[in-house]
């Protein structure tokens, strides 16, 4: 008999007893070196807590502006602390009677400066003659159905010249707001002789001009319904007359 056939049952058996424990150190032995693999993984996978960092006390901080813009200390606790600027009064500013300190010194030669500038600056041309002093005879026409600016386009031709000469030019002058002129001027002279007791011939045009007036709004019919807006200006003529000799 042998022992991989054995012929009696209580030889050949197998020890039950003993496998279970030799089962159990095998899963033992191979967990715990499956363990020791798999601890350092886990620890290399969870991140390290980091580090708290301490809070600096209000009594350590120092201005550090220093070393950011690279000015120095004192340069920069200067400009931090400006001192600050006193109010005054407005009572106390100026008083009534006085002046501020160093006006008195400086006002001569402001006061040269500023009329040094003012010569120095062009006159500004105005474009309406000043009438001269002395005896001035005014006649007025209002409402011309003529533009101011048509108006003027003639005046500008009379302006300054006498009576004799303006009369000449204005009947030689093609245009309609000529007719108005001559009219006016005809009146003009015929003031100065009535109500001042002054000779015609012996006047001169001191200042001339032409203001706009109201203008009147008229409409005309046109094209698929449509209406446009006439505008028919008027203007306000004047002359102003004085003797020659002034």
């Amino acid at each position: 008999m042998t022992p991989d056939n054995p012929q009696d049952p209580q030889k050949g058996k197998v020890d039950e007893s003993a496998v279970p424990e030799d089962a159990k150190d095998a899963t033992q032995t191979t967990s715990s070196s499956g363990t020791g693999k798999q601890a350092p993984a886990e620890a290399a996978a969870q991140p390290e807590p980091k580090p708290k960092r301490p809070r600096k006390k209000k009594t350590d901080e120092e201005p550090v502006a220093a070393e950011a813009t690279g000015i120095d200390k004192e340069a920069a606790e200067a400009t931090e602390a400006k001192p600050k600027r006193a109010r005054v009064k407005p009572e106390d500013r100026n008083p009534e009677g006085t002046k501020p300190e160093g006006a008195e010194g400086d006002a001569p030669d402001a006061d040269k400066a500023t009329q040094e500038a003012v010569a120095s600056k062009p006159a500004k041309r105005d474009r309406r003659r000043r009438p001269e002093p002395g005896i001035l005879v005014h006649a007025k026409a209002k409402y011309v159905r003529t533009s101011a600016r048509k108006a003027r386009l003639v005046c500008d031709h009379i302006r300054g010249k006498d009576v004799a000469e303006a009369r000449s030019i204005l009947a030689f002058t093609p245009r309609a707001a000529a007719k108005p002129w001559l009219k006016l001027l005809e009146s003009a002279v015929a003031n100065a002789e009535h109500n001042h007791e002054l000779v015609g011939e012996d006047l001169r045009i001191v200042a001339v001009h032409a203001d706009e007036g109201p203008t009147l709004k008229r409409y005309r019919p046109r094209a698929m319904g449509r209406a446009t807006r006439i505008r028919k200006r008027t203007s306000h003529l004047t002359i102003t007359l004085t003797p020659k000799e002034s």
